[in-house]
């Protein structure tokens, strides 16, 4: 029996918020679109968030997400970039909330461990191991749209699919547990 799930990311942002749809089928990932929404050409933040809850709405309505993966702001130095980042990720989970999809919150670092292996990759790394993983043929140039991506992934990650953190005492020993995942 197939079993199929769409899971939803967003790197939300008031100048541009990074989304990325994946598809679980068989507990395999395909990528189903990247992309971002550009918010630089309004000044108004209440258009933005406005903008941001529309377009997410759009997202579901269009492709019918099962979960949605977010990522949290960061603790700045900056406290009126955090409210403004903040309130954008929260109209973006209000959309989701509406349409009563699951949201999961993740921490930038948590989700470049997932991705990278290390929770203090940088964005290119992240960017780099994506189109590894899906096959992606170019990257976008602002690395916004793979980090909504990202947050997909990780989630995927983390929701029992795949085990993620396992420790091994080699090569030797993570051929032999991942046989499946190694080609010669």
């Amino acid at each position: 029996m197939s079993s199929e799930k769409i899971i939803l990311g967003i790197d939300p942002g008031t100048t541009i918020m990074g989304f990325g749809l994946i598809k679980i089928v068989d507990k395999k990932m395909e990528l189903i679109q990247l992309n971002e929404l550009s918010l630089k050409k309004y000044d108004d933040h209440y258009v933005k968030l406005k903008i941001i809850f529309e377009r997410t709405l759009h997202l579901i309505e269009t492709y019918h997400p099962d979960e949605i993966a977010i990522e949290a702001p960061f603790f700045g130095k900056n406290v009126q970039s955090m409210l403004k980042l903040g309130r954008a990720q929260g109209v973006a989970m209000a959309a989701g909330l509406s349409r009563e999809i699951p949201i999961t919150e993740y921490s930038p670092k948590k989700i470049k461990m997932a991705i990278t292996g290390n929770g203090n990759a940088s964005k290119e790394q992240v960017a780099k191991m994506l189109q590894s993983l899906l096959k992606l043929k170019t990257l976008p140039k602002n690395l916004d749209s793979t980090d909504g991506l990202a947050a997909a992934v990780c989630h995927f990650y983390n929701s029992g699919n795949i085990t993620v953190g396992k420790s091994y005492t080699g090569w030797g020993a993570f051929v032999k547990q991942n046989g499946d995942r190694v080609k010669e």
